[in-house]
């Protein structure tokens, strides 16, 4: 038996295991990090992050106005692409730091992480950021930054270039009439490359969000009309003023919106020992514009895009306000609603200041924060029982709208399982049906028939290879005025769709369907022509495609049967009835017998007068081209709503010009 070698490690070729030493420990200064890895600053070097630097500046000047201490920004963008951001707050300290006396506190907070005034709370009760880490890292991104300093009647300046000094702080001149910071930056090409540029549209809609956040604060944009291209909707220069907050703000991304309620729930709560929540929440059946529905949150006016546990706080409010006024109502089936039925095509607006904010990376396009749950849950539960019990008309019509959703998302579930079932299943066929031996879709056609007695007679008369009988019991579920519940649930209807071979509603497929042609074939009375009325309804809200495509029609059975000797004529209704005595049997004494159902005529009588395709007549059901309202149309006549039907009977008894009684 042979030994087995150790194994030998072995060093890459030109590798020296003892050359990794002291000198190979790199260590990185300042903003030389930032500059190095720019990614784990302000997620990548991409354009979102190009324009992510001028959040960062802007964010600051924010802060002083929702701190009180400043009420204008400017923002301008110049042919060259630099950009300003003005504000007339607090500025920025410009005496020596203690730490480090040989540089100003404005030089220490420009080339430092982890400096600034938003540590602690005495400077800043709620903030966007850590003052000073986000604007250094602009500094430590840009080829060129200006700052500007007005303060105690006097200007300062200093210049930044990829996050290092040009020179000390200067003492410009008097400024008797000024106060704030000025800062002006351009994105270094070195770290972004030479083709990204701002975008002016994107600039001023962030701007404008910033206005509708801040509320009290005017925000001026102006931009070099070279800048904006032809198709670009931007202003070269406005005033964003918008004292109302997010109730402006969704007022304007409402407008031209259908909405359930002609009244949004809107709110601000300021909480006890700082912060505050404020919403602004429509409902829509049909969206809003592209999106079924949206959801943009804030905190501290930094954009949270994929939510957090503030979001989940209104979510968990909003719901749970609305089950307990369905259970106060008696309105069973609001326990089962969700956010999603709640609040799936709503547009929600919501914005909380909160103490030390906690991101999900530094990017902060996450909130962690866990009280921001609770804190947003109380506000807007409170607010949100009493809004509803103050509009009961209001709120009946938001709770069955909800309910509505539920409905419908429960139907997609349950489609979801059928389909998924239906692809693991040989297809069954119900019991009842007579199935053609023809296995191609091609020249085949289904006749559906009322009761096992007709359907004995049409299984008789048919043509085996071509035609298939399908029997139902009795009158089928008016599904105008029924559930998704009693539909999915009704074994006549189920059968049917089986027997076609096709799902119902958004599953219905024309190519699914196993029969050239779908056949209605009932009695030639009032009875059979209500029990035909239901089965288009079925179709036509179900599967309308079946009338789209021309494959529905009705059979047009004789009511009456005429005879003379050896001569023998059908008629379909009284009226036909009537012509074939005068043209047929003028002066003669025929005999005419009255049909009282399919079941009741032989199998050959059958054949011949309605299902052999060379001597019958067939109705083929379309909608025809200038129908208006079909919807409604089926709504007045086959729908819950009794007084829609007597309406249309009083509106159109004139036309009527004969009844047999």
């Amino acid at each position: 038996m042979a030994k087995t070698q150790p194994a030998r490690h072995v060093e890459p070729k030109g590798s020296d295991p003892n050359s990794y030493s002291a000198k190979d420990i790199e260590v990185l200064e300042g903003l030389e990090p930032v500059r190095k890895r720019p990614g784990m600053y302000i997620g990548g070097t991409d354009e979102r992050a190009y324009h992510h630097l001028f959040a960062e500046v802007l964010d600051n000047s924010v802060d002083e106005a929702v701190a009180g201490h400043a009420t204008r920004i400017d923002v301008h963008l110049d042919a060259e692409g630099r950009l300003t951001v003005r504000d007339d707050g607090r500025v920025i300290p410009v005496d020596p730091h203690p730490k480090y006396p040989n540089k100003s506190a404005l030089e220490v907070i420009m080339t430092m992480l982890h400096s600034g005034g938003k540590f602690s709370n005495s400077a800043y009760q709620t903030a966007g950021g850590l003052h000073g880490v986000g604007v250094s890292v602009v500094n430590a991104l840009s080829d060129v930054l200006e700052v500007e300093i007005a303060r105690d009647r006097k200007l300062y300046a200093q210049s930044y270039s990829r996050g290092k000094p040009l020179g000390k702080l200067i003492l410009k001149g008097a400024a008797p009439n000024r106060r704030g910071t000025s800062i002006c930056f351009h994105p270094d090409p070195k770290i972004f490359g030479e083709r990204l540029r701002f975008r002016p549209s994107r600039l001023y809609a962030m701007a404008k969000s910033k206005a509708y956040l801040s509320r009290a604060a005017e925000i001026r944009w102006s931009c070099d009309p070279s800048l904006i291209s032809g198709d670009d909707k931007t202003p070269a220069e406005a005033v964003l003023s918008y004292p109302n907050g997010l109730s402006d703000m969704l007022a304007e991304m409402s407008e031209g919106i259908e909405l359930v309620l002609s009244t949004p729930f809107t709110g601000r709560v300021e909480m006890d020992g700082g912060g505050a929540v404020e919403w602004a929440v429509a409902w829509s059946g049909n969206g809003f514009g592209e999106a079924d529905g949206f959801s943009r949150s804030y905190c501290n006016t930094i954009p949270t895009p994929e939510g957090g546990t503030h979001e989940a706080g209104m979510r968990s409010a909003l719901t749970k306000a609305l089950r307990a006024y369905g259970e106060m109502t008696n309105v069973r089936k609001a326990a089962n609603l969700t956010a999603e039925d709640v609040l799936g095509t709503a547009g929600s607006l919501l914005s909380v200041f909160i103490r030390n904010p906690e991101f999900v990376g530094q990017t902060k396009e996450k909130l962690s924060t866990t009280d921001a749950f609770r804190m947003t849950e109380t506000a807007m539960r409170d607010r949100f029982d009493h809004w509803l019990t103050a509009s009961p008309k209001e709120a009946s019509r938001l709770l069955d709208w909800a309910i509505g959703q539920a409905d419908e998302r429960m139907k997609k579930r349950r489609e979801k399982e059928v389909s998924r079932q239906s692809a693991t299943r040989k297809l069954r066929l119900p019991g009842k049906l007579a199935d053609c031996s023809d296995g191609s879709a091609s020249g085949t056609e289904i006749f559906i028939v009322e009761g096992d007695s007709a359907g004995g007679s049409a299984k008789q008369a048919r043509d085996r290879q071509t035609q298939a009988i399908l029997p139902l019991r009795g009158k089928i579920l008016n599904v105008a005025s029924a559930g998704d519940e009693k539909l999915s649930n009704n074994k006549e209807l189920s059968d049917l769709a089986l027997a076609l071979g096709v799902g119902i509603g958004s599953r219905f497929r024309v190519e699914d369907l196993r029969y050239e042609r779908v056949i209605i074939m009932t009695d030639a009375d009032v009875d059979g022509a209500h029990i035909a009325a239901l089965l288009i309804t079925f179709f036509y809200r179900q599967t309308p495609a079946l009338i789209d495509a021309g494959r529905l029609y009705l059979a047009m059975p004789p009511l009456y049967r005429i005879t003379h000797g050896s001569k023998t004529v059908y008629a379909r209704d009284e009226d036909h009835k009537t012509r074939l005595l005068e043209t047929e049997f003028r002066g003669k004494k025929a005999e005419v017998g009255r049909f009282k159902g399919l079941g009741e005529m032989m199998p050959a009588q059958l054949k011949e007068t309605t299902m052999n395709p060379a001597t019958r007549t067939l109705a083929r059901v379309s909608l025809p081209d200038g129908l208006a309202g079909p919807q409604d149309l089926v709504e007045t006549l086959m729908g819950k709503r009794a007084e829609l039907r007597f309406k249309f009977i009083q509106d159109n008894a004139g036309f009527v010009e004969e009844i047999d009684v």
